[in-house]
C-alpha cells in the first residue's frame, strides 16, 4: 500500500530556509511523478513543485521559482523540497503527492494524484 509521510515543517523567520522530506513506503518512488502542494487557510490548494520519475523534468509555481528546489533520492526513496528566502505568504500546510502518470503538468497543474500524505505545517513569521 502506497504511503507518503512528510516531515521537516516548522516555524521560520522571513528570509530563512527549510527542507521538507517526503518518505514513500509501499512503492518505489522512481516509478512515480512526485509533487509538493500547499494550502493556506482560505486559499485554494496550489501545486508548488513537481518532478518526473526520471528527475529530468520539473515544474514550479511562479510564486516559488528561483527560491524552491525539488529533488529526489532513489536510494532513500525520498523526495525533498528545499525552500529558501521564505516569505510570510509561504505559510501553509505542505503536502506530498504521487501520480503514476509521467507528467509533471498533470500532477502540478491539473492536480491529478494517486496518493497524498497528511501534510506538514510551514509557518513563516517574525
Amino acid at each position: 500500500q502506497l504511503q507518503l509521510v512528510e516531515s521537516g515543517g516548522g516555524l521560520v523567520q522571513p528570509g530563512g530556509s527549510l527542507r521538507l522530506s517526503c518518505l514513500a513506503s509501499g512503492i518505489l518512488l522512481d516509478d512515480y511523478t512526485i509533487g509538493w502542494f500547499r494550502q493556506a487557510p482560505g486559499k485554494e490548494r496550489e501545486g508548488v513543485a513537481c518532478i518526473s520519475s526520471s528527475g529530468a523534468n520539473t515544474h514550479y509555481a511562479d510564486s516559488v521559482k528561483g527560491r524552491f528546489t525539488i529533488s529526489r533520492d532513489s536510494a532513500k526513496n525520498t523526495v525533498y523540497l528545499q525552500m529558501n528566502s521564505l516569505k510570510p505568504e509561504d505559510t501553509a500546510i505542505y503536502y506530498c503527492a504521487a501520480d503514476s502518470a509521467p507528467s509533471v503538468f498533470r500532477l502540478c497543474v491539473l492536480q491529478k494524484t494517486s496518493s497524498e500524505g497528511q501534510g506538514t505545517q510551514v509557518t513563516v513569521s517574525a
